[in-house]
């Protein structure tokens, strides 16, 4: 008994003993640690219905169990009798390794958070399911140019030379690219407050109108009446106003048509008439209903306001059409005057001035 206990008291002497005591020890509290940890977040995530809790807690599993063995491991490099070359150069490399677990699971991590806002449409706006590929990839450059400043930082190297070749190098590709950038900070802005969406009918204030057939992070599609794909730079568009036709609470628009009737014609019959007119043109819908307004009493004519509701902005061509010639052949049909501009012509017999003789001069 004596014999083991000097036995035990000349291995704790060495140094590399202790050390694998320690790393053992870090092993045994590791697994202890994980498993209360991920038990007790388990138990509590089952109480909710989403399984985006679940995912966030296998992200941070393993990280956990490998930072508890490093901080070991690291305290059993501190034990150990080696030159401070070899200490610097284990410890260094333990904090790389650290740095890299959970890099990886920064990916992971993101990558479950921002699916998990993804499913959130009424409350997250700008973050949908075409931009989530987007997003996802700048967090992980995001989370990569972290973990390589903390590398850096772990082996001790200068990092002023680093940062001003890259910010030398940001500005150089920053004039070389000012239009690019430009069109890709309007898309992030277009995405992000969605102004509008894909299918929606937009006008531009400078004149360009057609529905949204793509959305890009450099430009924006538009497919007009005449079936020709516009292509515009999303920095144009985010300096642009925007009229979305299909935008509030639903995409029906208003379609107005002004008629002038002859004075002394009966109001009420002219109602009437308008309404009825109004009411048989194929692409008008009954909810709303068409109204009829006594708008103004003109210089020539009694000014009627005929409003009326399409499904959709792209049929405001043919529903104008189909109204001006309703109305027109109703009119005609109730014998009501459309008036027109006219023009009275006087003609005045020409003056005689009184200086001047009209009597005949006999020739000869």
């Amino acid at each position: 008994m004596d014999e083991w206990i000097r036995f035990a008291e000349q291995a704790q002497s060495l140094s590399w003993v202790r050390a694998f005591e320690v790393v053992l020890a870090s092993i045994v509290i590791a697994k202890v640690f994980d498993l209360l940890v991920t038990r007790i977040l388990l138990r509590l995530s089952s109480r909710t219905k989403t399984r985006f809790d679940d995912q966030l807690i296998q992200s941070v599993h393993r990280p956990i169990f490998v930072s508890v063995f490093l901080v070991g491991l690291y305290s059993a490099t501190l034990i150990l009798e080696v030159g401070p070359s070899i200490k610097g150069f284990s410890v260094a490399l333990i904090q790389t390794l650290a740095i890299v677990v959970w890099m990886v699971a920064g990916f992971r991590m993101g990558s479950t958070i921002l699916s998990g806002l993804s499913r959130l449409a009424d409350r997250v706006t700008w973050l949908e399911a075409r931009t989530l590929p987007l997003f996802d990839n700048l967090s992980k450059i995001l989370i990569f140019g972290v973990a390589t400043y903390f590398i850096l930082v772990a082996w001790d190297l200068d990092l002023s030379g680093w940062l001003a070749s890259a910010g030398i190098m940001g500005i150089a590709v920053g004039f070389a690219a000012k239009d690019s950038l430009a069109n890709l900070f309007g898309g992030l802005f277009v995405i992000m407050d969605a102004p509008y969406k894909i299918g929606d009918y937009i006008n531009l204030d400078s004149g360009e109108r057609g529905r949204v057939v793509r959305i890009g992070l450099r430009s924006t599609r538009l497919l007009t009446r005449d079936d020709i794909e516009i292509t515009l730079p999303n920095a144009h568009i985010a300096n642009a106003k925007v009229v979305n036709e299909s935008g509030g609470p639903y995409e029906k628009t208003r379609v107005v048509v002004t008629v002038g009737v002859a004075y002394g014609s009966d109001i009420d019959q002219v109602k009437e008439v308008l309404m009825t007119a109004a009411q048989s043109v194929e692409h008008v819908v009954s909810d709303p209903e068409p109204r009829v307004r006594f708008d103004e009493m003109g210089d020539s004519a009694l000014l009627f306001r005929v409003q009326a509701w399409i499904d959709e902005p792209a049929l405001r061509g043919i529903c104008v059409d189909g109204l001006n010639s309703a109305i027109y052949k109703s009119l005609g049909r109730a014998e009501i005057e459309i008036p027109f501009p006219q023009r009275v012509v006087h003609l005045a017999a020409p003056s005689t001035p009184a200086n001047f003789d009209a009597t005949p001069v006999k020739p000869g």
